[in-house]
């Protein structure tokens, strides 16, 4: 049986839908609210404003992740496995996110000086990125000379950086196709030689 979605998550639902059908700027919060069939009240129980749901955007991401990673190959070479991890979440995301929405969640992990969700380590994300790493170590497929948080540390800032220039080009190019030329050059550095 499937769990029932929490208060939280239909908020966060709904302000996602409502971002990708009229755009970050133009949904309210009592557009949120009506949507997620909430009050005022409940929803600043969770959220101090419409910018606090930034941070569920990486949750967002976890989500895909998640449901991405098990249908991988467990015999791909594990470095090929991060470059087809980022090329399709970066598919995704140039798909369903507008720019304007990622603009806004990276400026906001520029300037904030409180969490920084984007670096949270306990993400499924980085989780999943250092499994990754320790079992192309192991096997011989990513440089040994390299520690897990080093590979991490390079999978996450390329991976960033893709991001960062598309939303500076303001979406001005295909995410997708241009990580997938991208991404492969980008980690060419860590594969064994």
């Amino acid at each position: 049986m499937a769990k029932k979605p929490s208060t939280k998550d239909k908020i966060i639902t709904a302000a996602w839908q409502l971002f990708r059908e009229k755009g970050y700027n133009e949904t309210t919060i009592e557009d949120i609210i009506e949507k997620s069939g909430t009050s005022k009240g409940t929803f600043y129980h969770y959220f101090v404003g419409k910018d606090a749901l930034l941070s569920s955007l990486s949750t967002i991401f976890d989500s895909y992740y998640e449901e991405y990673y098990p249908t991988l190959d467990p015999e791909m070479n594990r470095v090929d496995m991060l470059i087809t991890l980022c090329q399709n979440v970066h598919k995704m995301i140039g798909e369903d996110i507008q720019i304007n929405v990622l603009s806004h969640l990276y400026s906001s992990q520029v300037v904030t000086k409180g969490d920084k969700h984007l670096l949270d380590r306990n993400r499924f994300y980085y989780r999943m990125i250092q499994t990754i790493a320790e079992e192309g170590i192991r096997r011989g497929e990513i440089d040994s000379s390299l520690t897990v948080t080093d590979v991490t540390a390079i999978y996450t800032m390329c991976e960033r950086a893709i991001i960062y220039d598309y939303c500076i080009s303001d979406g001005s190019f295909d995410l997708g196709e241009y990580t997938c030329r991208m991404i492969p050059v980008l980690l060419a550095g860590i594969r064994a030689k």
